[in-house]
């Protein structure tokens, strides 16, 4: 979790992941993910695409998040299981 924490610390990342969460639509209790197009969601951010990519690698390397190619775009995905541990972290807690 630390590693995991210590990925979304930085406001640009925590931005960064918070729209590609909102824009995938991730549906935890379904365990279904739509992937999204970076292009989508990087309109917004105030960032280079240097700045974004080391975003993007560091949120990758912690799990978060999945990349793929499709042409000349760049898919990102959530990963609904890292999302599932987060979340039972806060529920155990919680309690």
């Amino acid at each position: 979790m630390s590693k995991i924490f210590r990925a979304l610390s930085n406001k640009n990342r925590l931005q960064l992941f918070l729209n590609l969460l909102e824009e995938s639509r991730l549906d935890l209790a379904k365990g279904r993910v739509h992937d999204c197009f970076l292009a989508n969601i990087i309109s917004n951010l105030r960032i280079g695409a240097p700045s974004i990519s080391h975003h993007l690698r560091e949120l990758e390397a912690v799990g978060l998040i999945e990349t793929t190619k499709e042409g000349k775009q760049l898919v990102c995905t959530i990963v609904p299981e890292v999302m599932k541990e987060v979340e039972f972290f806060f529920k155990s807690k919680a309690s």
